[in-house]
C-alpha cells in the first residue's frame, strides 16, 4: 500500500493551525513522547539488521518521530561505522545524504536534536559544513502523517508517539481519519504511524517499533491487523511487560514488533527479557538465527499468528491449540443465552450519585447502586449508594413537571449536569445520564466483574442493585448463574481473557465485555446434572480449585490440556 499525500500548502488552515499547536506544545505527555533506553534501541536495530557489518550507506532508513534522538543518534553512529569500513575514501555527503530520513514535529525538540546530530558528526570527524548539510538532508521538522514522503525505505525503526484521540485537535483528527484506513474507532495516534511506515517499506524492507500492544487485540486494531496479514510478515514479537524499556514508567503494555514486507511465515516470540546489553544481544542473535536451536526456551515459534482482522494469539502452542478446540466445539457466551453489558455512566457522578436515603427525589426516581468498592470481598457488601434515574421505563426522559423534588434536585446541580458534553450536544435533554437506566436490570440476578484485575473477580448479585459503569455484568436466560460463576472463575476463562485481552503493567488483565464475549461454553441443556451441581457448589463456596475441577469436566479437558493451564489443578 502506498499513500500519495497532498502538498502541505493544500492542507486546510485549521489543520495547519492544529499541527502548529502540537509543534509548539511543551508538554511531553501531550505530544506522546516516551523515551527508549539505549540497550533497547540497540536491540531493535540488531533485530531489523541495521548493523555495521552491512553496507548501510547503500540502504535507506526512516525514523518517523525522532524526539531526543534515542534511535537517531545510534543510527547515525552505526551508519558512519559501516560506511568507513566499506568506503574508507568516500565522500560523506555524496554517500550518506540519502541514507536517513527522520521526522520530528516538536520545534524545540527538533532544534536540540538537530544540534546533537551535528555535534556527533563533528566528534566523528565530519567537517562542519558537511555535518550541517547531512543533518539538513536527514532531518525534517513536521508532522510525519501529513508531510510528503518520496521513495521506499529498507528500514523503518522507532518509538511512535502515543497520543489519545481526545488530545488531538478535531480538525487534525478528521484529517488523519480521511488519510488512514487504520485510524478506526478509538485508535491512538501510533496506529496511523504504523500504517504509513508499513506503506513505505521496500520489498524485503523491515520495520521495528516499540509501542503499546493494544492494537494487536483491541477492536480498533482490526484494520491494521488485516493490513499486516494481507501484505506483511510478523517476524518477531517481544513481550516487554514489566521491563524497564523506557526512561519513565508506562502503564500500557509495551511490545517490540518486527514486521517485514515479505511472504508470511512463523513468528518468533520472546517474553520479558532482562534489559542489559549482553542478554539482549544474545536474544537478538537467537531471534535472527536461520534455524532456531532446539535446546532454547528463550524463543519459541508460532505459525499463523496473523489471521485477517482477528486478534493475534501469541500464547504457547498448547494453549493456542486448546483455545482453537474450544472455539470449534462450543458456542460463545452470548450464543447460549447470556448477555454481557456494562453499568451506567452518568457523566457527572457527584451530581447523580450519592447516599440512597439522602437523595432528595421521589422514591421511584432513584435506584440502589453497586460499585467496585461494594464487591471487594468477593461478596456484595452494599455501602448504601444510589443513582438518580431520569428515565421512564419506556425509555424516554421523565417530565420534570411531574416530579417536583427531582426537578429541584437537578436544577440545584444544573451547572454541573448541563456542562457535560452530552448535555451541550442536546440541551433539551440536559438532565439525562450518558447511558439509559433500565430499572429492570437492578431486579435481575447478575454476575458483576470489575475491569482490571490480575485474576477473575466474579461476584454474584441477587437482583437488588444497579451496576455502576466501572463494573461489567453478565445475566443469563438459560444458565444457572452460580454454575456460570464457577466457569468464569476458572482457569479456562482466564485463558480466554488472557489470550484476547490487552494486559496492563503488573500483569493485570482487562475483563472487558469484548473479551468476555469471546468465552466459549456449552449450552445449559447439554450440561450433565452432576456437573451442574458441582459447578454451583464450587461457586457458592468460592473454592477456585473446585471451580477448576468442575470446569475441566464441563469442557472435557485432557491431561495435556489441563497441564497447559498451569497444572492439573486436581
Amino acid at each position: 500500500m502506498s499513500l500519495e499525500l497532498p502538498n502541505p500548502d493544500s492542507t486546510p488552515k485549521k489543520v495547519r493551525a492544529a499541527v502548529d499547536h502540537l509543534a509548539l506544545n511543551a508538554e511531553a505527555n501531550t505530544r506522546g513522547a516516551i523515551f527508549t533506553r539505549p540497550e533497547v534501541v540497540d536491540f531493535i536495530l540488531d533485530l531489523v539488521g541495521y548493523t555495521k557489518d552491512q553496507p548501510l550507506h547503500e540502504k535507506s532508513l526512516l525514523e518517523p518521530s525522532f524526539g531526543g534522538g534515542d534511535f537517531l543518534l545510534p543510527i547515525v553512529k552505526r551508519l558512519l561505522d559501516a560506511w568507513r569500513v566499506t568506503r574508507p575514501n568516500g565522500s560523506a555527503l555524496d554517500d550518506l545524504s540519502s541514507a536517513i530520513k527522520a521526522f520530528e514535529l516538536h520545534h524545540d525538540t527538533f532544534g536540540s536534536t538537530y544540534k546533537a546530530v551535528i555535534s556527533l558528526l563533528d566528534r566523528e570527524g565530519i567537517a562542519g559544513t558537511t555535518a550541517t548539510a547531512l543533518a539538513s538532508c536527514w532531518l525534517s521538522q513536521g508532522d510525519f502523517l501529513l508531510e510528503p514522503l518520496e521513495g521506499k525505505f529498507d528500514f523503518v525503526v522507532g518509538n511512535p508517539p502515543y497520543i489519545r484521540q481526545e488530545l488531538i485537535p478535531a480538525p487534525l483528527l478528521a484529517e488523519y481519519r480521511s488519510r488512514y484506513q487504520a485510524m478506526y474507532d478509538r485508535a491512538d495516534i501510533y496506529i496511523p504511524f504504523i500504517e504509513r511506515s508499513l506503506s513505505v517499506l521496500s520489498g524485503g524492507g523491515i520495520l521495528g517499533f516499540i509501542c503499546a500492544d493494544r492494537w494487536m487485540k483491541n477492536r480498533y486494531g482490526g484494520p491494521l491487523r488485516s493490513l499486516v496479514a494481507e501484505v506483511f510478515h510478523l517476524k518477531v514479537y517481544v513481550d516487554m511487560v514489566d521491563t524497564p524499556a523506557f526512561h519513565s514508567d508506562v502503564i500500557a503494555y509495551p511490545a517490540i514488533t518486527i514486521i517485514s514486507r515479505e511472504a508470511p511465515a512463523a513468528t518468533r516470540i520472546a517474553c520479558r527479557p532482562a534489559i542489559d546489553r549482553e542478554t539482549l544481544s544474545t536474544l537478538a542473535d537467537l531471534l535472527r538465527s536461520p534455524v532456531l536451536p532446539k535446546e532454547t526456551d528463550a524463543v519459541r515459534e508460532l505459525a499463523r499468528v496473523t489471521n485477517g482482522a482477528e486478534p493475534w494469539l501469541l500464547e504457547s502452542f498448547d494453549q493456542m491449540a486448546l483455545i482453537r478446540r474450544l472455539e470449534a466445539c462450543f458456542p460463545s457466551l452470548e450464543e447460549v443465552g447470556c448477555k454481557v453489558g456494562i453499568g451506567v455512566a452518568t457523566g457527572a457522578d457527584k451530581a447523580f450519585i450519592g447516599d440512597l436515603d439522602g437523595l432528595d427525589v421521589e422514591p421511584d426516581r432513584k435506584l440502589p447502586l453497586v460499585t467496585t468498592k461494594d464487591i471487594l470481598s468477593g461478596e456484595v457488601r452494599w455501602r448504601g449508594q444510589g443513582v438518580i434515574n431520569p428515565f421512564v421505563d419506556s425509555g424516554g426522559l421523565v417530565d420534570l413537571n411531574e416530579y417536583p423534588r427531582l426537578r429541584h434536585y437537578l436544577e440545584v446541580r444544573r451547572d454541573v449536569i448541563a456542562g457535560r458534553h452530552c448535555a451541550q450536544k442536546a440541551p433539551a435533554t440536559w438532565y439525562r445520564t450518558i447511558d439509559r437506566i433500565t430499572p429492570a436490570l437492578a431486579k435481575r440476578p447478575k454476575l458483576l466483574i470489575p475491569d482490571i484485575k490480575g485474576e477473575a473477580h466474579i461476584v454474584f448479585e441477587g437482583g437488588e442493585l444497579y451496576p455502576h459503569h466501572n463494573l461489567y455484568y453478565v445475566i443469563s436466560y438459560d444458565w444457572d448463574l452460580r454454575a456460570l460463576q464457577a466457569v468464569l472463575l476458572s482457569a479456562v476463562t482466564r485463558l480466554f481473557v488472557a489470550t484476547y485481552s490487552t494486559k496492563m503493567r503488573g500483569g493485570f488483565l482487562r475483563f472487558q465485555a469484548q473479551y468476555l464475549r469471546r468465552i466459549r461454553i456449552p449450552r445449559w441443556a447439554d450440561v450433565p446434572e452432576p456437573v451442574r451441581c458441582e459447578l454451583a457448589e464450587a461457586a457458592i463456596k468460592r473454592d477456585i480449585h473446585a471451580c477448576n475441577r468442575a470446569a475441566f469436566k464441563l469442557y472435557g479437558l485432557s491431561h495435556e490440556e489441563r497441564s497447559s493451564l498451569g497444572g492439573n489443578r486436581e
